[in-house]
């Protein structure tokens, strides 16, 4: 982005002080410590003040600051513009540079498979157009305006990633982005201490389409009831995507293997698909990324050779190499029942020449359920398959209980939170360069530190 002072005050309905219409920004960020030269610092109230950073931020190269009229300690040598909040004038800034730009908008939802997704659609429409897709997990009131303002100004689409977790945020969201093109993956459990059971998540989850333009596209799992008996009232265009042959897009011919899995598409008989990723059950994933492909009338060719290479946010099912030349399965980033189910699933029939071990940590706000769902997590884990578990967290403690008529005592070790060390200790001890790991949990739990052990320097 390149704006000066004065275009960004009238942005935001503000007036700057004279001298400093003629400042250049060049980029917007609320953390002082990954200023850039030309930036202009966004000071957040949260858990810190972002106020008494804006001296940091100065030192890193701002060259000029929002300031939140309640904060009557104004900065010195450094250029401000006044405003009554700081992050509805960061949305406001998101919402005009992304009115300037003028893409066209993908925004994408679900309680699984959101951001796997969303770098797969951003790869299919990258074969074709200038495309800016949501960094990390930047889907928040917060993320969102960023990701808007990171966009070059040759951008021709948007990829963004809405979160959820509460009722409205979908609709301020979907209202701020205005998407041609709005995706449900799926209706899952995350979440569902906040809204008590899946149908309000799914209506929850139906906010996405509030901010649709008048002539966009609705996109969704059309195998899942809840979504498809409220997208009858609806009266936008869609395309339903899944496992049965009624929706608009459906896979056949699907096979896993090691690191990555095949299908075929019924509308594309002489295709072969492939996607770098482990488990049948991100077919589901793909084939909404190739409805988007068919909104936006993407070769089929090029679906297919995008696919087949595309870039995996970190940390989802993504595999890496341990000290030991052990394989892991890190998928530390988040977790809930459905998604870790599958996982492990998937995970089991990697062949091997040595054993599996599984490390799951609580998944969070599952609600007076919890426990259930954790116990439910032993569905999923074959005795057969799974040499040990190591669980870390109290809720996880459900699940140990639940696999006691599967696995001996000394298959099952569990931990607390704080003792994630001590996991890994123990782990290592088994551990030899045929064995392979699954790590999975919510992001709360910290897991990542564990991976982090395994892997080394």
């Amino acid at each position: 982005m390149k704006m000066q002072l004065a275009e960004i005050a009238q942005a935001l309905n503000i007036e700057p002080q004279d001298g400093w219409n003629d400042i250049t920004v060049t980029s917007v960020s609320f953390d002082s410590r990954k200023i850039s030269a030309g930036a202009l610092f966004v000071p957040l109230i949260g858990d810190n003040d972002g106020h008494h950073f804006v001296e940091a931020a100065k030192d890193n190269g701002a060259v000029a600051t929002l300031w939140q009229e309640d904060h009557s300690d104004f900065p010195e040598d450094l250029p401000f513009l006044t405003v009554e909040n700081s992050l509805k004038s960061l949305q406001q800034l998101g919402r005009y540079y992304l009115q300037k730009i003028n893409p066209r908008v993908v925004a994408i939802t679900g309680s699984n498979g959101k951001t796997t997704t969303k770098d797969m659609v951003a790869s299919i429409l990258s074969t074709q157009f200038h495309v800016k897709k949501t960094p990390e997990n930047f889907n928040n009131e917060i993320g969102v305006p960023m990701t808007c303002l990171t966009m070059e100004p040759n951008t021709e689409v948007l990829v963004v990633e809405l979160g959820m977790d509460r009722f409205g945020q979908l609709d301020y969201l979907s209202k701020l982005v205005a998407p041609d093109v709005a995706v449900i993956t799926m209706i899952g459990e995350a979440h569902i201490e906040f809204f008590g059971t899946r149908d309000k998540i799914a209506d929850a989850k139906m906010e996405i389409t509030h901010g649709l333009t008048e002539d966009g596209y609705f996109i969704y799992n059309g195998d899942e009831p809840l979504l498809v008996s409220r997208a009858k009232d609806e009266t936008m265009s869609q395309l339903t995507f899944g496992n049965n042959e009624s929706n608009d897009v459906t896979a056949t011919q699907i096979e896993g293997h090691d690191d990555s899995t095949s299908f075929k598409v019924a509308a594309y008989p002489d295709i072969s698909f492939s996607i770098p990723m482990l488990g049948t059950y991100n077919v589901n994933n793909a084939l909404a990324a190739i409805s988007v492909g068919q909104v936006f009338r993407i070769s089929p060719e090029n679906m297919e050779k995008s696919l087949k290479n595309f870039t995996i946010t970190k940390n989802r099912a993504e595999w890496v190499t341990g000290k030991k030349g052990e394989k892991i399965l890190s998928d530390v980033y988040n977790s809930n029942p459905t998604a870790a189910k599958k996982v492990i699933e998937a995970f089991s029939q990697v062949p091997t020449d040595g054993k599996r071990y599984v490390v799951l940590g609580d998944m969070l706000e599952l609600g007076d359920k919890a426990a259930q769902m954790h116990a439910s997590v032993a569905d999923a884990i074959d005795p057969s398959e799974i040499s040990g578990v190591y669980l870390c967290g109290d809720l996880m403690k459900n699940l140990g209980n639940a696999l006691q008529d599967k696995l001996s005592s000394s298959q099952i070790h569990q931990y607390g939170v704080g003792q994630k060390e001590q996991l890994y200790s123990d782990l290592d001890q088994e551990l030899t360069a045929n064995d392979m790991v699954m790590i999975k949990g919510s992001h709360g739990i910290a897991l990542e530190k564990v991976l982090v052990s395994l892997i080394g320097d």
